[in-house]
């Protein structure tokens, strides 16, 4: 009966085994995969500063307003003036139109006292 014993543990023990070496080789790989994806993610960042200071190159007054004096036989872009903006209170917004209903339905409202009638406790 020892030997039975002995037996089962010793495949017990050669099971957990050969489980935690599966286990230490799938968090390996789990560890390489996050390095991976926070190389790429560094990298990522790392393009969107790029492009944040390119847009913010490109949008500068001056440059926007060369471009505009360029093209303005084809734009005819003018800088804001405070007239050009009005009041919340001066847009005239149109009225909801009544849509019809096409198809009714019936429905019968119940109330409590009313089902509390029908359902009979025995």
């Amino acid at each position: 009966m020892k030997s039975v014993l002995y037996v089962l543990t010793a495949l017990a023990v050669f099971g957990l085994a050969l489980w935690a070496y599966n286990e230490n080789y799938r968090t390996q790989q789990v560890l390489r995969e996050t390095r991976a994806l926070q190389n790429q993610i560094g990298e990522a960042q790392a393009r969107l500063s790029v492009l944040r200071a390119e847009w913010a190159y490109l949008n500068r007054p001056d440059r926007l307003r060369e471009l505009a004096d360029l093209n303005f036989e084809r734009l005819g872009l003018l800088p804001l003036r405070a007239d050009q903006f009005g009041r919340v209170d001066q847009i005239a917004y149109g009225e909801d139109p009544d849509l019809p209903i096409v198809d009714p339905i019936e429905l019968q409202a119940i109330t409590d006292v009313q089902a509390a009638a029908e359902v009979q406790l025995p």
